[in-house]
């Protein structure tokens, strides 16, 4: 078996694993709210710190044009 062989067989296995999971876990009503929850609680936090960190990069952004602007100083 070749190298490119053992990668396509190990990604269907991989994708054919995961296919399985999610069908268990959305026919369990106790493991899909689990799974809901669990995505909430991730979505929850990481998306507002995604929009902290982009809002502090371009208030920081933003603070070097003006000064570059305006040659260096700073008013």
């Amino acid at each position: 078996m070749t190298s490119a062989n053992a990668r396509t067989v190990a990604n269907v296995v991989l994708a054919t694993a995961g296919v399985a999971a999610a069908y268990v876990i959305w026919t369990t009503p106790s493991l899909r709210r689990l799974a809901l929850r669990g995505a909430r609680l991730w979505l929850g936090a990481s998306i507002p710190l995604y929009l902290a960190t982009q809002t502090r990069e371009a208030w920081a952004a933003s603070d070097a044009s003006a000064r570059s602007a305006q040659g260096g100083r700073r008013s």
